[in-house]
């Protein structure tokens, strides 16, 4: 990843008749690590099942995004909290190897492995003694 590039989101209508609210999307905080063999993306999205994450690339843009599921104990009768959608997305430089990129999301922290394309990483040239 050369920069990052953070989209403005498109705010969606819920479909409520006779009212102007929209839903909110949140930007998750992410932490960017070296590794061994590429990047590694750390992303916070509490609250985020598994199944409701989307990671995905197209045209060089990564892009992630999940949607906050909140479990009720019961009826509120009082709530300042609530759960948003999660959208951050990053452009892509071609060191990173696009078919071998792996998601995993654990406990609503979701860790992306972006490793390095086999041309951008360095090559050792023997010296042959004549």
């Amino acid at each position: 990843m050369s920069r990052e590039t953070t989209m403005p989101t498109q705010r969606e209508e819920r479909g409520v008749t006779g009212t102007r609210e929209e839903a909110q999307t949140m930007t998750p905080a992410v932490d960017i690590f070296e590794i061994e063999d590429g990047l590694a993306v750390v992303a916070d999205m509490p609250g985020v099942e598994k199944d409701a994450v989307d990671v995905r690339v197209e045209n060089d843009v990564l892009t992630i995004s999940g949607k906050a599921v909140s479990k009720e104990c019961g009826d509120s009768l009082y709530r300042e909290f609530g759960l948003t959608h999660y959208f951050r997305q990053f452009q892509l430089n071609s060191h990173v190897d696009q078919e071998k990129i792996k998601a995993e999301m654990k406990y609503g922290v979701l860790t992306i492995q972006l490793p390095t394309a086999e041309k951008a990483k360095p090559k050792k040239i023997t010296v042959n003694i004549s």
